[in-house]
């Protein structure tokens, strides 16, 4: 039996389930990049918000992409179960925020007709890193790319976020309609200033009083986004089956810990976040950088030199001695480059992140986390480098986090498996080591690409250790590195 509108009552009552009237529900939000972590994160805000009475939090998701999540949520009535899972506990929620799914190929002007109702106050992204199509380098959009090329030319049928947010928003200019509030929910530093940058710019191409409208009356809060949301398996929903009673093609799993801190900017109506534990700021680069480079910066050097030595999942990582001992050393050379914020402790924070990677129940795969590393390197490894590097402080472990890295591009195993590597700048990062014949060459060669020159001793660093990965594997550099202690 599959979860829907109509077996909703065939759920054990202990399985929390909506308790409002979900035919009342307003759209007021419409989610761009509906996947797995938004389903986990924001819509377990806004189902909170609907839960507490206020109804004007509903939310119309959308692929940009893939009809998969249009595929798994349709049959269902917009339903899924969120499972939280720490250990042996477990605990399902079955969510009805979310109204519809959108896919943006299939009907771009259904999109916008979203995007433009008089109902919408709030818009989300969680569109990955690459998917705002910007060049950070030189923070412009990438012209160059098919899709930010044909939204430059005509937003009659819009491909980009970007040209999806400007054409929408030229229609409640047009109609009269209150601006919005557009939170980017991705792991980009600056990520408000970013999305802001990339919308505006697309604007100006088309009509520079929309651009004007939209930087004067429209906000686009910095936030910061925290919670370990693994990609859900056919184990799971054979497992999630058993305790509920019926299939959910849709679920998500998900820790215990959720953090969400929002830049106090709005245009117009929003919930009470305040209300519903989310942090409101007047400055979230501080705690964005702390999660960037303590959390993120860890699962990225977790992903590739747990992946390397044959660990599938993060906890299988840290449950070593030399798992542990290691990113500890990590965090002790990154913590030097942060300026915490105000009710942020930094040993507690730790101390919890670490139980958080050892939750054995979450299966969090290294290669799922390994994914797209050309985009997650320059924020979460590359920028503390540089940091630490300016006050002089010790950078041995996040050398070595980075010299996994280029070492993963060779796509094989300390044990001989290969696999695919799964990233947008795959071809070109091959393409520039393929006539590396030093270590040194090879990782100047892959750092090139993504626009880092590191120092001499820096990159030095680097490549002493990839050389050393390459010859001895990731056990044995572990074990001369951190010494007895391993």
């Amino acid at each position: 039996m599959r979860l829907c509108a109509k077996t909703l009552g065939e759920v054990p009552a202990s399985v929390a389930r909506p308790t409002y009237d979900r035919a009342a529900v307003k759209q007021g939000v419409v989610h761009l990049g509906i996947g797995a972590f938004h389903r986990a994160h924001q819509v377990a805000v806004f189902e909170a918000a609907l839960t507490s009475g206020d109804l004007r939090w509903g939310v119309v998701g959308v692929s940009l992409r893939s009809a998969s999540v249009r595929e798994q949520m349709a049959p269902q009535d917009g339903l899924y179960t969120l499972l939280v899972r720490d250990g042996a506990r477990m605990a399902p929620q079955i969510m009805g925020a979310v109204q519809r799914v959108l896919v943006a190929p299939e009907d771009p002007e259904a999109v916008i007709a979203a995007l433009a109702s008089p109902d919408t106050h709030l818009v989300t992204l969680t569109i990955t890193e690459k998917g705002y199509c910007l060049d950070r380098k030189i923070g412009r959009l990438m012209a160059e790319d098919a899709d930010v090329a044909a939204d430059l030319a005509a937003l009659e049928r819009p491909r980009t976020a970007a040209g999806f947010l400007v054409a929408a928003l030229a229609r409640r200019r047009e109609a009269g309609l209150a601006p919005l509030s557009i939170l980017s929910c991705d792991n980009l530093p600056h990520n408000g200033a970013l999305l802001k940058g990339a919308v505006i710019a697309m604007a100006e191409v088309h009509d520079p009083a929309l651009a004007a409208w939209i930087a004067q009356t429209c906000t686009f809060p910095a936030t910061m986004v925290d919670r370990i949301v693994p990609a859900t398996t056919d184990e799971d929903i054979a497992g999630l089956s058993a305790l509920i009673g019926m299939e959910d093609r849709a679920m998500v799993k998900a820790e215990p810990f959720l953090q969400w801190v929002i830049e106090d900017s709005f245009a117009g109506e929003r919930p009470d976040f305040a209300a519903l534990g989310v942090q409101l700021t007047d400055a979230v680069a501080p705690w964005e950088e702390a999660k960037l480079r303590l959390l993120n910066g860890a699962h990225s050097a977790i992903a590739y030199l747990g992946g390397l030595a044959g660990d599938r999942f993060v906890h299988e990582f840290v449950g070593t001695a030399q798992g542990l001992l290691f990113v500890e050393r990590l965090w002790d050379e990154v913590v030097l480059t942060l300026n915490p914020p105000a009710g942020l402790d930094v040993l507690a924070y730790r101390k919890q992140l670490m139980a958080r990677f050892a939750n054995s129940a979450l299966q969090h795969r290294t290669r799922q986390i390994a994914m797209d590393g050309s985009q997650k390197l320059p924020q979460r490894l590359l920028a503390p480098l540089s940091a630490v590097r300016e006050k002089n402080g010790p950078f041995a472990a996040i050398a070595l986090a980075i010299a996994a890295w280029v070492r993963w591009q060779a796509g094989m195993t300390d044990t001989g498996e290969s696999f695919a590597i799964d990233d947008p700048a795959a071809q070109a990062l091959a393409d520039a080591q393929r006539d590396a014949d030093t270590p040194r060459a090879g990782a100047a060669a892959a750092l090139a690409v993504l626009g880092a020159v590191p120092d001499e001793a820096a990159l030095d660093a680097v490549a002493a250790h990839l050389g050393h990965l390459e010859t001895s594997g990731v056990r044995a550099v572990l074990t001369a590195f951190l010494g007895e202690n391993a």
